[in-house]
């Protein structure tokens, strides 16, 4: 082997640092133990750090004590959620990522108007059970253009959608083009709208694509956005694995490729990534290291007003 190419951007979204920023500050502020609904964000290293820092991390809201602090996760809530801890008065941090907040919102206005949903996703994951359950109307979930032929609407004339936010443009395009063939009238967000860093991390597996013979990528099994960027490497031809860390990395993987690209999803912290690294240049020293040119991301969401930084400063300086 001789070059390892890391995919730019990589790794950590905006969303995903802020989400861990916050239950990190709750610990700071507040003290362990400290109750997370679901995890944080999909991924076992963060998740287990977490744990042993003194977070709980349960499947429902049931599963708190009275008066133990709550952090949703940040993939979004549905109101039946949000309602029954607030009807136990819970002391509830959200750590929703504000693009799926925007997502929210934007059902919600739709609905407003008048207006069935249909909702671009993939069927039990969070995001899409904490949208759905946004609004009061029922929320068509569809996946493919083939689940939009078999749609049953009530007003071909009063619909409008709204997807996914681990969905990229490309991701949707076909989707959306099938809605606006069958349904002209429907109303839709901008393609503005789309999550910045599932493009961004698209756009970069793309370019890595064109220059390796293999690509790994790190991020976990439950993980959408890392699950799409293997398959995005599969489509253009190259041998990919989705992988959660160094230990999974079979060395017959890497027998007579020159040219290894590594990424990881937008919930895989870089530590993995220099791990896959040294695991691999510890079967090949002579593999030199270099990483592409890409998108720069400069995104920082505001924490939530309770977690502001200087009220927790000196507490976790």
């Amino acid at each position: 082997m001789h070059t390892i190419l890391l995919a730019q951007p990589r790794g950590f979204c905006a969303g995903v640092d802020r989400a861990i920023e916050i239950v990190e500050r709750a610990l700071a502020r507040y003290g362990a133990p400290i109750y997370v609904r679901h995890e944080i964000v999909h991924n076992r290293w963060v998740v287990d750090d977490l744990r042993a820092k003194g977070v709980i991390f349960v499947d429902e809201v049931d599963a708190v004590p009275d008066g133990a602090m709550l952090i949703f996760s940040a993939h979004g809530i549905s109101e039946a959620v949000e309602n029954s801890a607030r009807l136990r008065s819970l002391p509830v941090i959200d750590a929703t990522c504000p693009l799926v907040t925007k997502v929210h919102k934007e059902a919600q206005r739709y609905e407003a108007e008048g207006r069935e949903i249909i909702l671009i996703g993939h069927a039990g994951h969070p995001e899409v059970e904490g949208t759905s359950g946004r609004v009061k109307t029922r929320v068509h979930l569809v996946s493919s253009p083939q689940d939009v032929a078999r749609l049953e609407v009530t007003n071909p004339d009063k619909l409008a959608y709204v997807t996914q936010t681990t969905l990229s443009v490309d991701d949707t395009r076909a989707v959306i083009a099938a809605l606006t063939a069958r349904f002209p009238a429907i109303a839709g967000p901008s393609s503005s709208d789309i999550c910045y860093a599932t493009q961004n991390r698209q756009n970069a597996v793309r370019e890595l694509a064109r220059k390796v013979e293999l690509l790994l990528v790190i991020g976990a099994a439950n993980s959408s956005n890392s699950n799409r960027l293997r398959d995005l490497g599969e489509e253009m031809g190259v041998p990919s694995h989705l992988i959660p860390d160094a230990a999974s990395i079979q060395p017959a993987w890497l027998e007579g490729k020159a040219t290894v690209g590594i990424t990881a999803g937008a919930s895989a912290p870089e530590h993995l990534v220099q791990g896959v690294v040294a695991a691999i240049r510890k079967l090949y020293p002579a593999a030199a290291v270099e990483a592409m040119k890409g998108a720069t991301e400069s995104v920082k969401f505001k924490l939530p007003a309770e977690l502001n930084r200087d009220a927790v400063h000196a507490a976790i300086a």
